[in-house]
């Protein structure tokens, strides 16, 4: 082996940084017997080939710069080793000899009994803000006085999760993290604790470790990285209409982003100005330039910028911003109504009534507006009046709008209601707190249409006029009533129907008279009843009825059937006469009757009301009537008085001739008192005969024609023999009946009625010659066997008279010659020949 002298070596790291260093690069200790690192304690045998690679040296630099690599000897040694300066590789290049080393060395192993501790303390570094990620700020060393593991440092961050610095475990230079910026904006310092901790040891039989710590002060300087900044923003600003030029309009303030080293900053205007705004550059305040007035536009849009200047004196960064300057009106103008020449505050119209649903008035010409700007100048519409007939559009109104007015409801639109319709139209601000308002009056003269019917002013009406009232009396005057005016209001009268001959109307006045011909009379027509026209000049029409009633005129005298009448009187009976008025109304009609002359005056009492005439009441026989007069006489002539009750009243008077008969008279034969009855009234004992003819002859039909029938069914041909026997016929014979049967007692003897044979004459006016008249026989009641051959019926015709017969001698001759006789039967024989054509009716 070789000998030479031990080599004693001395490393060197060099680096070199291409722009400037801060700190010096250092090699790794990867502890002994480590083949890379720093050759601390690194051992070689002897025989070590020359030329073989020994050793890497292993360094770094903080700032990641590129290092080199190279070797020094004492000048007393060979150099044995060389090494490559970019990779650090060691290669031995002489002989190695162990024993020609004379020199010991002892080594005393050190014990971890010292902590690290940090020197060149506080640690406080200024940063730009514009540092690049992953520099290096700063350097911390702590130094431990220990040998080997115990006195080796490393280095780490407190909390490295929640900055941005990190630091190198071996060197501890501080870096800034990969992809970390600093911002002098949002935190000028930083404050960063690095902890310092040996590789532990033993002590006293332990493994222990010491670390310590250290606080790094970073401060951000600040750097021109930043526009400036407008403080402030938005800008707002207000022209008002009273605001002179030249006046400041607002302020706008912008500063340098950089407050570490603020530049300083100019002021412009970019556009939206259109001259009208001017800035005062290193102000930046803010100047209207013209009467607001003249500016066009109600809201400006500025666009104003900002310039920083650098300490050299150019331009740098810039920043914008927005200004809006609105014109504020002064809500001192109230809205306006104006017609076509100008302002106005009163509108008038004429039109028709009854326009279309939804016509404009096209005849109004109105404007509204406000002179304000903006909400100053909103308002709305409104139309104050009789409600429901127009409305009024726009509603709402900004500044300015043509002001139209429609009709809503044309039936309220009524001539006849409103000659005039008055309305006012409102224009009121909407969203100012003085709610300025004007008004203006719409005056419509309303136009006459031919819209209404005439119509009277009742349905009927009822007139009442004396019956002797002269032609051409007024009867009644109606109205009708058209509330058209002019001629569509005039109205023509006519009347019509069955009952309106006898009168007539005035076309114009409606006032109903008589016919100048025409003569009323209230007993032939009562009442009338016709129709009234009221007509316009177009054909509008309405009707009513009128009743005319007729008063009644006491114009007529009582009458009596005859002047001179004969009455005949049972003792105890009444005797009644009787008068009628032609008068058609009461009282006119009433009678009352009265006795105006008697003689005697002291026998009879009439009844005012019936006309019943009765004797006294102190006369109740024949004798005490004799008593009063001895003459005898049983005729007695009253003079009866009829008098009406109208005003003035009529009066009338009849001659009346009473006959008296006592009752025993009239209890002898009740054909007696039948006549003596209907005396007065022979129609009624025609009546009576008529009936009873009636009856025999439908008797006399009925069993004629049941008799044939039986006899018809009796006749037919049987299969079996049958024996007929031949009845005898009766012999013919006269049949009388005694038709009415009269005592002969007094006055009824003297007549008799007989029955006559039929003949084929149903008259005979003969009354000296003729038979009196017969009832006719009624029929022999029908047989109830079998007929021999066909019956023979016979229906006798009854003629009868009337003949006075002899009278037989009575003791009481005096009877049989009284005036009741004689008169009986000449009033009979007198009604008989009068009504001798009833009679062939009836026989």
């Amino acid at each position: 082996m070789g000998r030479g002298p031990r080599a004693i070596l001395a490393l060197g790291l060099l680096f070199f940084r291409l722009a400037q260093a801060n700190f010096a690069p250092h090699f790794f200790d990867n502890g002994v017997g480590s083949t890379n690192g720093n050759m601390a304690l690194f051992s070689l045998p002897e025989d070590t080939p020359v030329g073989s690679h020994v050793y890497t040296l292993n360094g770094t630099d903080p700032e990641g710069d590129p290092v080199s690599y190279h070797i020094s000897f004492d000048p007393s040694a060979r150099s044995i080793f060389s090494v490559d300066p970019n990779f650090g590789n060691i290669t031995l290049v002489e002989e190695l000899d162990r024993e020609v080393a004379e020199k010991v060395t002892i080594l005393v192993t050190d014990a971890n009994d010292e902590a690290p501790r940090f020197i060149q303390e506080p640690y406080v570094v200024q940063v730009p803000e514009d540092i690049l990620a992953g520099s290096s700020i700063t350097k911390v060393r702590a130094v431990d006085r220990d040998t080997g593991s115990g006195g080796s440092v490393t280095y780490f961050l407190q909390n490295p999760h929640s900055t941005k610095f990190a630091v190198d475990r071996h060197s501890g230079v501080l870096r800034l993290q990969p992809g970390a910026t600093l911002d002098y904006e949002k935190a000028q310092t930083h404050f960063v604790t690095v902890v310092a901790k040996d590789g532990g040891g033993r002590l006293r039989g332990a493994d222990v470790v010491f670390s310590a710590t250290t606080m790094v002060t970073v401060n951000v300087e600040d750097v021109q990285d930043t526009a400036p900044v407008f403080v402030g923003t938005p800008y707002y600003g207000y022209v008002y209409e009273d605001t002179l030029p030249g006046s400041e309009v607002l302020t706008v303030v912008a500063m340098d982003g950089d407050q570490g080293k603020p530049n300083r900053v100019f002021y412009s205007l970019t556009n939206g100005s259109d001259g009208a705004f001017e800035i005062n550059e290193t102000s930046g305040a803010i100047y209207v330039m013209k009467s607001p007035a003249q500016l066009r536009r109600d809201m400006y849009e500025l666009h104003v910028q900002v310039t920083e200047v650098s300490s050299a004196g150019t331009p740098a960064a810039q920043a914008m911003v927005p200004v809006t300057i609105r014109i504020v009106d002064l809500n001192n103008h109230p809205p306006t109504f104006y017609g076509e020449s100008g302002p106005q505050n009163r509108f008038e119209l004429s039109m028709y009534e009854h326009p279309p649903q939804g016509e404009i008035l096209r005849g109004l010409k109105i404007t509204v507006n406000d002179s304000d700007q903006g909400a100053n100048a909103k308002f709305n519409l409104r139309l104050v009046g009789p409600g429901g007939i127009f409305r009024v559009v726009p509603q709402t109104v900004l500044n300015e709008a043509q002001v139209t007015i429609i009709v809503e409801n044309s039936a309220a639109i009524d001539f006849e209601k409103f000659r005039v319709l008055t309305f006012k139209l409102l224009a009121i601000e909407v969203n100012t707190p003085e709610k300025f308002s004007s008004t203006a009056d719409v005056v419509i003269q309303l136009l006459d249409t031919n819209d209404n019917v005439p119509k009277f002013t009742s349905h009927y009406y009822v007139a009442r006029i004396p019956e002797n009232a002269p032609g051409g009396s007024n009867v009644v005057a109606v109205t009708a009533v058209d509330p058209d005016t002019g001629p569509w209001g005039e109205i023509k009268y006519s009347i019509y129907g069955s009952g309106a001959d006898n009168f007539l109307i005035h076309s114009s006045s409606g006032i109903i008279y008589t016919q100048p011909w025409a003569s009323l009379d209230a007993e032939a027509t009562a009442r009338y009843n016709f129709y009234v026209k009221a007509e316009d000049m177009e054909g509008k029409y309405s009707l009513a009825e009128v009743f005319v009633t007729l008063l009644d005129v006491n114009d007529h005298y009582p009458q009596f059937g005859k002047t001179v009448q004969e009455k005949t009187m049972v003792l105890g009976t009444p005797v009644k006469i009787e008068a009628t008025d032609q008068d058609a109304e009461e009282p006119n009609n009433l009678v009352d009757y009265s006795i105006t002359h008697a003689e005697p005056a002291n026998v009879f009492d009439i009844d005012a009301h019936t006309g019943e005439i009765r004797l006294k009441n102190s006369i109740r026989s024949l004798d005490a009537l004799h008593n009063i007069t001895p003459s005898g006489d049983r005729t007695w002539s009253l003079e009866v008085q009829a008098k009406d009750r109208g005003s003035p009243s009529f009066s009338t008077t009849a001659l009346l001739r009473i006959d008296i008969v006592d009752t025993e008279m009239q209890s002898r034969s009740p054909m007696a008192a039948f006549l003596m009855q209907t005396k007065d009234n022979p129609m009624k004992a025609v009546g009576v005969l008529a009936g009873i003819m009636a009856v025999i002859v439908a008797i006399t039909v009925l069993i004629s024609t049941a008799s044939f029938w039986r006899n018809k069914k009796s006749n037919k041909v049987l299969p079996v023999r049958r024996v007929l026997r031949k009845r005898p016929s009766p012999a013919p014979r006269t049949v009388r009946i005694e038709w009415l049967k009269f005592r002969r007692t007094k006055a009824a003897d003297k007549f008799l009625l007989r029955e006559d044979r039929p003949n084929e004459n149903c008259n005979n006016n003969s009354l000296g010659s003729a038979p009196p008249p017969t009832a006719p026989a009624p029929p022999p009641p029908p047989s109830m066997g079998p007929s021999t051959g066909p019956a023979h019926w016979t229906v006798p015709t009854v003629s009868g008279s009337l003949a006075p017969q002899q009278p037989p001698r009575s003791p009481k001759p005096k009877a049989m010659g009284s005036p009741v006789q004689s008169a009986l039967v000449s009033e009979l024989r007198q009604k008989f020949e009068k009504k001798n054509v009833y009679n062939k009716a009836y026989f």
